[in-house]
C-alpha cells in the first residue's frame, strides 16, 4: 500500500477560486503539522456520476469542496452517498455542507422535494435556501453542542468561523434532519444549524463555515487537523 495517505476532494477545480487554493494549501499545512505525507487529487463531479467503486478505490478520505453550484450536481450527491455509506472520513465545508444535507435528506430523512435555490431558483420553496443575512466574507460565533464530536475537537464551547455563502438550510427542516440522525451540533445563536455531524460514522462532519479559510501553518484549524488524524487512521486500518 501507499506510504501517503490520499484525500479526493469532490468538485471542480478553479484556481481562481480562493476557497480552492486555500482548501489545497490547509490540508498540506495540517498533515505538515502532524508530520504526515499526503497526496490531494480533486475529483470533478461529472465524472463521479457512474460506478463510484471503479472510480475511487484507493483513497482514505473524502472532502467536499466549497465552489456550488457543481458541473454535476448528480456527481456530487452520488459521490457523498458513495462516502457515507462506505464509511469513509468526511469533511464537507460551505457548498459540501450543502450538497451533504441534500443527500441525507433524500437518500435517509425520506424527503422527495430537494431542492436547492442556486440550482432551480424558480421552485416553489426550497431545502436549501438563500440566508436571511449572508454570510460571504464573515467572521460569526458557533455554538457547539456539549458531547458532540466537534465541541471534543474543538475543546471548548463556542468558536468564531469564517465563511463565504450566501445559502443554507431552510430552518423548517433542521430539525426533521437532526431527528432522522443527521445531528445539529453546531448554531449560531438564532438556533440555525451551522455544523452536523452523522454520530455512527468514523467521521463525517459538515460546516457551512470554510475552516480552511483561517487555518495556517501557525495556527492550523483544528478540525481539519482531526480530520486528517481519522484519514491516517482510516490508511492505516485498511
Amino acid at each position: 500500500m501507499e506510504d501517503k495517505v490520499k484525500i479526493g476532494i469532490i468538485g471542480d477545480f478553479d484556481p481562481s477560486k480562493l476557497s480552492h487554493s486555500a482548501t489545497n494549501e490547509a490540508l498540506r499545512h495540517c498533515a505538515a503539522y502532524l508530520s504526515m505525507d499526503i497526496k490531494i487529487q480533486w475529483l470533478p463531479t461529472k465524472d463521479l456520476e457512474g460506478d463510484m467503486d471503479a472510480e475511487v478505490p484507493s483513497f482514505d478520505a473524502f472532502w467536499c469542496s466549497p465552489g456550488s453550484p457543481y458541473t454535476s450536481y448528480t456527481g456530487a450527491i452520488n459521490a457523498i452517498r458513495f462516502v457515507r455509506e462506505n464509511d469513509y472520513p468526511f469533511l464537507g465545508t460551505c457548498g459540501g455542507f450543502q450538497h451533504a444535507v441534500m443527500e441525507y435528506a433524500r437518500n435517509i430523512s425520506g424527503f422527495t422535494e430537494v431542492t436547492h435555490a442556486e440550482y432551480n431558483p424558480d421552485a416553489s420553496s426550497f431545502f436549501i435556501a438563500p440566508l436571511s443575512c449572508s454570510l460571504a466574507g464573515e467572521t460569526k460565533k458557533i455554538n457547539l453542542k456539549e458531547d458532540s464530536l466537534v465541541q471534543k475537537i474543538y475543546g471548548i464551547k463556542e468558536t468564531l468561523e469564517r465563511y463565504n455563502c450566501s445559502f443554507g438550510l431552510n430552518p423548517s427542516y433542521q430539525d426533521a434532519l437532526d431527528q432522522s440522525g443527521f445531528h445539529v451540533t453546531g448554531t449560531d445563536d438564532n438556533g440555525e444549524v451551522r455544523i452536523l455531524e452523522l454520530p455512527g460514522n468514523r467521521f463525517y462532519i459538515a460546516t457551512l463555515f470554510q475552516p480552511q479559510l483561517s487555518s495556517t501553518p501557525e495556527n492550523p484549524h483544528k478540525l481539519i487537523l482531526a480530520y486528517l488524524a481519522a484519514a491516517q487512521k482510516y490508511h492505516r486500518d485498511r
